[in-house]
């Protein structure tokens, strides 16, 4: 229904009231604009979503239990400030009869409002579909369960330190091989994804990658050369951030790493571990119980891995499983990390 909201109207509450009109027309697909009746609730005492929400009209009361504490009516003052922004909530937000109200995610919001005043957020070239697209590759990258556990600091450096690259169809972006050197984040089109084998020189297809999807970490992880190309499908834009910047902003608050003992722990109480290794190495050694999928396979073999096993996931030494654990916990995983690897006493 976003698509009945009116950019003026949106204006005159804040802050969005402070985004530049072209910025404010790509977030426009992500508000939400909704009806309650008298009684309803907008939200309640304690939620904890990220939601930023203001009334458009009506009246609402907000309760702390029975009691109404405040009173706020649609085009006041008042009604241009997100309503009990405070997480968790303070208290109950209840229609007093019909309103209207508008809500967005709050990290979009935020971040949004940081790149528009950096200078950051160019929009002035792109086409309406590509601007909703610039919207949707931040909302895919941010509702990662994994960034949770980034600091709002992080968050806000990692926007403000991407840079935009804009590619053709055909282009190559990462040849497998190379030095890896960025972490990417689609902005807009597609990739694709293949892997060159002593079999077929040409590469097998591995995937597709679109919107929102990342590559690059594998590399920077494990330090070790990029293992797949990475090609685009179409003309697009990608959004990449230097290894430097990746190891102190997002590898290391994403992480958990255990020493052998926390980690028998864990399998202990119904873990496993996920040993990320090549077959071979698997092959001559490795935890009883454990799951072989090497790093390279991590990505397209999700399947079979179960959502609700906390895995342990290891190698020789740390850094493939990192990378291998980094890539799981964008997909909402619950992973560990072996520290120091098999290596050190781990077999």
């Amino acid at each position: 229904m976003a698509n009945k909201l009116d950019i003026d109207h949106l204006t005159s509450f804040s802050p969005l009231d402070g985004l530049k009109t072209d910025t404010l027309r790509s977030i426009l697909h992500k508000i939400e604009l909704l009806e309650a009746n008298r009684g309803q609730a907008l939200f309640k005492k304690g939620d904890k979503e990220k939601r930023t929400v203001y009334l458009l009209s009506g009246m609402i009361e907000l309760k702390d239990g029975e009691e109404v504490v405040k009173t706020i009516a649609g085009g006041t003052d008042e009604a241009r400030n997100p309503i009990a922004p405070t997480l968790p909530r303070p208290q109950s937000a209840v229609a007093a009869g019909d309103v209207k109200y508008i809500s967005i995610d709050s990290d979009v919001l935020d971040v949004t409002l940081t790149l528009d005043q950096t200078g950051i957020y160019e929009v002035g070239d792109f086409s309406t579909e590509q601007l909703k697209e610039t919207g949707d590759w931040m909302t895919a990258f941010l509702h990662s369960k994994a960034f949770q556990q980034i600091p709002p600091a992080n968050i806000q450096n990692i926007f403000m330190r991407l840079q935009q690259v804009n590619y053709k169809a055909g282009d190559v972006v990462i040849k497998q091989g190379d030095e890896g050197k960025y972490f990417y984040v689609i902005s807009r089109g597609h990739c694709r994804v293949t892997r060159e084998t002593p079999l077929k020189r040409e590469g097998i297809y591995l995937a597709d990658l679109t919107v929102g999807d990342t590559f690059g970490e594998e590399a920077l992880l494990s330090e070790a050369k990029c293992n797949a190309t990475i090609s685009m499908q179409t003309d697009g834009s990608l959004m990449r951030l230097g290894k430097s910047d990746f190891q102190a902003l997002l590898k290391e608050p994403m992480l958990e790493w255990l020493d052998k003992d926390e980690a028998d722990k864990v399998v202990a109480e119904g873990g496993q571990w996920l040993d990320v290794r090549l077959p071979s190495e698997f092959k001559a050694s490795h935890q009883d119980g454990a799951v072989n999928i090497p790093l390279y396979l991590v990505r397209h073999k999700l399947n079979l891995l179960d959502p609700g096993t906390k895995y342990v996931v290891c190698c020789d030494t740390g850094r493939r499983s990192s990378a291998a654990a980094f890539i799981l916990k964008q997909k909402d995983f619950r992973v560990v990390v072996l520290k120091g690897g098999l290596n050190q006493g781990g077999l």
